[in-house]
């Protein structure tokens, strides 16, 4: 999509982010489960930290989060809200990892590094999510944990699809996507009609099944120790959607 960059989404979509996702049924039990993972003491860092859907829970819990996210609109409300004041948020594309405006000379050690709901495959292109894995080695302590949450690819989706998100009185979400399994993408609009004129807001994704995940993180110096299919902890199946699964340095 010409012009889009690793900003284009968040900035897009902070102004409903909170309106779509924010009420996950699976919130809780992913907070259950970092928390878990998380030593004590330890910091935790997520990758595309958003306006806090997982971090400001895990404050509440008494774990110091910091976060990188490559949306300053999606930052701004994250500081709007009880202790978003208080987590340390760089500005900048996960890919690099770069924490020096918040972590000074010396670059912080995280007992746990995460990130979920897709956000990983925000980063479209094989090249960026192998350097983003390499750099989140470079971050995690002796022990530390890596944890991923993603969607199972389904090669055999449709190629092109126009389908209607949300029908209100007032206004028309459509999303448009177009599917590349040789390039593993897909290319999204979610585009709003109303009186008031039409909004976009684009998405682009690079998919990687788990087998292809594990081998990227092997790149990395990560090894799968554990992989789900919720954040429960259910055990993982052919047939999952969704997997989250958890590396540790080697």
């Amino acid at each position: 999509m010409e012009g889009y960059g690793p900003a284009s989404y968040g900035d897009a979509i902070a102004d409903v982010y909170d309106q779509w996702y924010g009420d996950l049924s699976n919130t809780d039990d992913a907070v259950d489960a970092l928390a878990g993972l998380t030593p004590p003491g330890a910091r935790v860092l997520e990758l595309g930290i958003g306006t806090g859907r997982l971090a400001l829970p895990l404050t509440v819990r008494g774990i110091e989060v910091w976060g990188i996210d490559t949306s300053q609109a999606m930052v701004d409300l994250l500081r709007t809200k009880p202790r978003g004041e208080g987590i340390r948020v760089a500005v900048g594309d996960m890919a690099a990892l770069d924490l020096s405006t918040i972590g000074g000379d010396v670059e912080p050690r995280f007992g746990l590094v995460f990130v979920a709901i897709n956000t990983f495959f925000n980063l479209t292109t094989a090249e960026a999510q192998q350097r983003c894995l390499e750099r989140v080695r470079d971050v995690l302590e002796p022990g530390g944990r890596f944890v991923l949450e993603a969607f199972v690819p389904d090669v055999d989706r449709p190629t092109n699809v126009v389908e209607a998100r949300t029908v209100a009185i007032d206004h028309v979400i459509l999303t448009a996507t177009r599917h590349d399994p040789t390039e593993q993408t897909v290319t999204a609009q979610f585009i709003e009609l109303s009186e008031s004129g039409i909004r976009m807001r684009p998405l682009v994704i690079r998919y990687a099944p788990v087998a292809e995940l594990d081998a990227m993180a092997s790149t990395a110096g990560l090894e799968l120790v554990e992989r789900w299919s919720d954040w429960k902890g259910s055990a993982f199946t052919a047939d999952a959607g969704v997997h989250v699964s958890v590396y540790a340095p080697t």
